[in-house]
């Protein structure tokens, strides 16, 4: 709680005033710019590997993750300063206190996650001196960077709904097309995070990839959805996840590239994209008619009933599309299914267009469904009491 004097009109007058503001404050557009960096290197860097190969901290796609934490730290700590030492009681009064320090709730958490981000940089380095280079996701010093990542982005997201919750009209709505296009880079990042399933199209007709798919996407279309208070809310970040993957499938490619670590069986002339983007738009579109039809019904119903249409969409479009990925009408620019990287000899390009089980018997399978089931129901509702949660942040 903020200990400097209070506004001499009622708290009411803060929605007013803000409400009557025509732009978006500096900062926001930071905290959007930085998430916006991060995400980009992040798909960048896990090009990077897949075509050219781990060469220095100074790649392009480094520097752009690590911008996103410069932005971030330099940013939120001006922000934090200056509410903290300015004469302005209305700033004061929309923050909290750490530390003796004075600042929105969201600029304190983004803050130190871009510190980890930094953190994670110097980590890295020595962690490939010391044990060679490699390509691990879950690496120590990635972890840290992960850990990081995931904290500047909810910091921001925490910092754009807290103005969200505290404005009316125009500025409102702008508000909340902010809110949606970060919670659709939150999707990107989790999608990347288990690229190693969801982004693996020959598991398609496995459990894992729908588990794996219930575990992550609900979570973010309904919380920051709910957040959002937008009725369209999820198929609005979905859609907006979709472009940016695609936006990215097909530009990367027309950037020239070329192996850096061998041995490469697959000569490479170009960035090499990450895939065509998981279908999560029909899941998204679901969320939305069952948790607007049935607004009036108890949570725990709802997120049982919004789980398994999210579920039974994903599979109904996912299971057949899976064979037209493994086709070679798929092999093309447009969905990117004859991309390979630098370590696939040509003699394995045919495990790439062939649909395997994860699971090893059709009993496995069928518990990884059930088990797919459950984690969707528990996602929603997770994202539900998430979206609750940022619904009442007003620091």
């Amino acid at each position: 709680m903020a200990e400097g004097a209070r506004i001499a009109f009622p708290a009411s007058a803060t929605v007013t005033d803000l409400s009557s503001a025509r732009v978006v404050p500096w900062y926001i557009w930071s905290s959007v710019l930085a998430v916006t960096s991060t995400t980009v290197g992040l798909y960048w860097d896990i090009s990077w590997h897949i075509g050219i190969g781990r060469d220095t901290f100074w790649t392009p796609a480094h520097l752009a993750i690590q911008l996103g934490a410069v932005i971030t730290g330099l940013s939120c700590g001006y922000l934090i300063l200056h509410t903290t030492f300015a004469a302005d009681a209305y700033a004061k009064e929309g923050s909290v206190r750490i530390w003796g320090m004075h600042g929105p709730l969201g600029a304190f958490i983004a803050a130190w996650g871009g510190f980890c981000m930094l953190t994670s940089a110097p980590f890295d380095n020595w962690w490939h001196a010391s044990f060679g280079l490699d390509i691990t996701i879950l690496s120590p010093p990635h972890v840290v960077l992960i850990v990081g990542i995931f904290v500047m982005g909810l910091g921001g997201l925490i910092l754009t709904t807290s103005e969200v919750n505290r404005s009316t009209g125009r500025l409102h709505d702008n508000y909340s097309r902010l809110l949606l296009y970060s919670g659709s880079l939150l999707l990107c990042l989790l999608f990347m995070l288990g690229y190693e399933y969801v982004g693996d199209q020959t598991l398609m007709h496995s459990a894992i990839y729908y588990r794996v798919l219930g575990m992550t996407a609900p979570i973010v279309l309904v919380g920051i959805g709910r957040a959002s208070g937008g009725r369209w809310a999820a198929t609005a970040m979905a859609t907006i996840y979709t472009v940016l993957w695609l936006a990215g499938n097909w530009i990367f490619p027309l950037f020239p590239a070329q192996a850096k670590l061998g041995p490469v069986f697959t000569p490479i002339t170009h960035m090499v994209p990450l895939g065509f983007p998981v279908v999560v738009l029909p899941g998204a579109i679901v969320l939305d008619l069952v948790l607007n039809w049935f607004s009036d019904r108890g949570d725990t119903w709802k997120a049982t009933a919004a789980g398994a249409g999210f579920l039974a969409a994903s599979l109904a479009i996912n299971w057949p599309f899976g064979y037209f990925l493994m086709s070679r009408y798929a092999r093309n620019w447009v969905f990117a299914m004859n991309e390979f990287g630098y370590n696939m000899p040509p003699s394995q390009y045919h495990l790439a267009w062939t649909l395997r089980r994860y699971e090893t018997s059709t009993t496995e399978f069928w518990i990884g469904i059930v088990i797919a089931f459950g984690a969707t129901i528990l996602s929603v509702r997770t994202g539900m009491l998430w979206g609750d949660w940022m619904r009442r942040i007003r620091r």
